[in-house]
C-alpha cells in the first residue's frame, strides 16, 4: 500500500507526473526510477549495422535504445547467395523468425531448409549458420536473451 500511495505522489524533474514507476527499496531507503510505459520503434527508422557474423541488423527494441533490459529484437537481412559465418554465443539464446525467403540453417551439425514462417530456436553455445538460397532477400526477426552484445559472439569458421 505504501508503494501505490507513493507512486501517486511521485513527480517526475520536469513537475510532470511520470509514464510508469518503479520502486526500489535500496542501502539508502525508498527510491523511485521514472520509465516509459510505451516504447514504439519502426523499423523503417532503424539505423542498420554489421554484426561480427557479417549480417546487416536493424536492431529494434534493446537497454541500448528503448526500457527493454534483458533481450532484444531485431531484423536480420542476408543477400540472395549470401550466408552468415558460423558463430555461435556464449550466453545468449536465439529465437530467428523468418518473415521473407528461403534458405538453409545449421545449427550443432544438423543442417535443415526454412521459409517464411518458420521460427528456429538456438541455445547458447551452439554453431550456427544461415544461407540464403532464395531469389530474393532472406528477412528475419532475431530474438536473443540477454540482448546481442558483439563481445558474446565468437566466430567459428574463417571467411
Amino acid at each position: 500500500m505504501e508503494n501505490l500511495q507513493l507512486a501517486d505522489m511521485a513527480v517526475a524533474e520536469d513537475g510532470h507526473t511520470p509514464d510508469f514507476v518503479i520502486f526500489h527499496r535500496g542501502f539508502h531507503g525508498l527510491n523511485a526510477y521514472s520509465l516509459k510505459r510505451m516504447d514504439i520503434k519502426n523499423l523503417n527508422e532503424a539505423p542498420s549495422f554489421i554484426t561480427k557474423d557479417g549480417s546487416e541488423i536493424r536492431e529494434l527494441l534493446a537497454h541500448r535504445n528503448s526500457v527493454i533490459r534483458n533481450q532484444s529484437l531485431a531484423e536480420a537481412r542476408v543477400p540472395v547467395g549470401a550466408s552468415t559465418q558460423e558463430h555461435y554465443h556464449v550466453q545468449t539464446e536465439e529465437i530467428y523468425y523468418i518473415t521473407q525467403g528461403a534458405g538453409r540453417i545449421r545449427i550443432a551439425g544438423e543442417t535443415r531448409d526454412v521459409k517464411t514462417g518458420d521460427a528456429i530456436a538456438i541455445p547458447p553455445g551452439c554453431k550456427h549458420k544461415l544461407w540464403n538460397n532464395s531469389n530474393e532477400p532472406l528477412r528475419l526477426l532475431c530474438c536473443c536473451a540477454p540482448a546481442y552484445e558483439h563481445d558474446d559472439t565468437v566466430i567459428t569458421e574463417k571467411i
